[in-house]
């Protein structure tokens, strides 16, 4: 690991992590001198650390790599998937101090020193997970220490732990969401193209920013959508305004229970636009028609999660990150349904409608780290978009309606779901033409 801290001074050779519960780990020390307080999960992949410290959904929490070699390839750029590290500590069993790729700028050590984000290496991680599973996701604290920590001091550190603020109380979306619209040009990477995609060619698709990752915006953005980008505080008629085509409420951290915002956006724009749900937005649009969503034990992070479709009966492996999960016997009676479940414990990994242009999956498409198995859904969405453009255009009276035919659009949610889309509307092209 480098040998000195900020301003030149010699950087604290030990580290300690101590959880709420009293169970501690000390090893060495790891990146920024800095004490770091956040909740402490998990993560299964084999590759992916810049990714994954990266990824906005990993606000407010540390994360224990399960894979015993990290920062083997060390860090560059194109590795992030937004602007910043927002994970609040970094543990590993062992951190490579001198990485080995052509394309690598920086190791994992400097990398987390530049991004202000604290470590510890050299500690039992499969201990550290094994405890976890057992009693759940905790609140804890890292910190860089001078000396091998005293008993009083871990003691000073535990309850330093028990005082670090819950996940539930902090307004993490508003904490990693854009504060203005943008357009996002960037499309995938060479080595993530596989060719074959949907054709974009003039849609364009507003993406909520809940903690959006960068390779969505990039899936899209390789098919030819146009793609803006809206803060977490956008209503429906930001979106209107757009004269969007499609919308995807994008990833994020934290409760789906606390954000009013979203869900009355996402109830809104039911039955009126396509739509798509990733992981935090798929929550979102479940809490939009009249289902709960409570808390996983541990929560699912890693690049590894078998997720089967109960349409086709296939089983696809998945990345994902989520600490709240839709509760599958809250779901309302209707036309919405589960099309995807978790072959691990059974939740809830995806909903559609029998009739609405919309669906959501709990995991993430794009991938990084993780498989690309799943870039087919982001096709599906942008062909869900083409197929339904022209019953948009013609209802908003910007074209001609092709036929006389009835479009019918049936919701049917439990008492309080009071979508626009409620009950059964019926909407005649032609006269919706003739009165533009």
């Amino acid at each position: 690991m480098a040998e000195r801290g900020g301003a030149g001074r010699l950087a604290p050779p030990h580290a300690a992590l101590v959880l709420e519960d009293g169970r501690a780990f000390v090893g060495r020390a790891l990146g920024a001198d800095v004490l770091g307080e956040g909740e402490v999960v998990f993560n299964t992949a084999m590759t992916g650390y810049q990714e994954v410290l990266t990824d906005p959904s990993y606000a407010g929490q540390m994360l224990c790599m399960t894979y015993p070699l990290q920062g083997n390839y060390g860090t560059r750029p194109a590795d992030l998937e937004s602007p910043r590290s927002w994970a609040r500590g970094f543990i590993a069993r062992w951190a490579c101090e001198a990485p080995s790729h052509h394309s690598s700028t920086a190791s994992l050590d400097s990398f987390l020193r530049e991004q202000g984000v604290p470590g510890i290496w050299s500690i039992d991680t499969r201990a550290l997970t094994r405890h976890l599973r057992t009693h759940g996701a905790l609140r804890a604290v890292l910190s860089h220490e001078p000396e091998p920590p005293s008993k009083a001091r871990l003691e000073e550190l535990h309850d330093r732990a028990t005082r670090v603020t819950p996940l539930s109380e902090q307004d993490l979306v508003a904490e990693v969401s854009r504060r203005t619209t943008e357009e996002w040009l960037e499309p995938l990477p060479p080595e993530l193209r596989c060719g074959g995609y949907a054709d974009g060619m003039g849609l364009t698709v507003a993406v909520v920013d809940y903690g959006v990752k960068a390779n969505i915006l990039r899936s899209l953005r390789q098919r030819g959508c146009r793609v803006v980008v809206l803060p977490h505080t956008a209503t429906w008629e930001d979106v209107r305004v757009l004269e969007a085509d499609g919308l995807l409420l994008a990833n994020g951290p934290g409760d789906p229970a606390v954000l009013a915002g979203p869900v009355e956006l996402c109830r809104e724009a039911v039955g009126r636009i396509p739509l798509f749900g990733i992981c935090l937005g798929h929550q979102v649009l479940a809490r939009a028609i009249g289902a709960t969503t409570s808390r996983l034990p541990f929560g699912h992070h890693g690049a590894n999660h078998p997720v089967k479709d109960l349409d086709s009966g296939s089983v696809h492996i998945t990345s994902q990150n989520h600490e709240f999960q839709v509760d599958a016997e809250s779901m309302p009676e209707g036309d919405f349904f589960i099309s995807q479940v978790n072959l691990n414990d059974g939740s809830v990994e995806g909903l559609g409608h029998r009739s609405l242009p919309l669906f959501s999956v709990q995991y993430h498409p794009e991938g990084c780290p993780g498989p690309t198995d799943n870039q087919h859904l982001v096709d599906r969405f942008v062909e869900m978009v083409r197929a339904s453009r022209p019953l948009l255009r013609a209802v908003g009276g910007a074209a001609p309606a092709p036929d006389n035919e009835h479009q019918k659009v049936s919701v049917r949610g439990r008492p309080g779901f009071a979508g626009p889309a409620e009950s059964m509307i019926q909407t005649t092209l032609h006269d919706q033409d003739a009165q533009a």
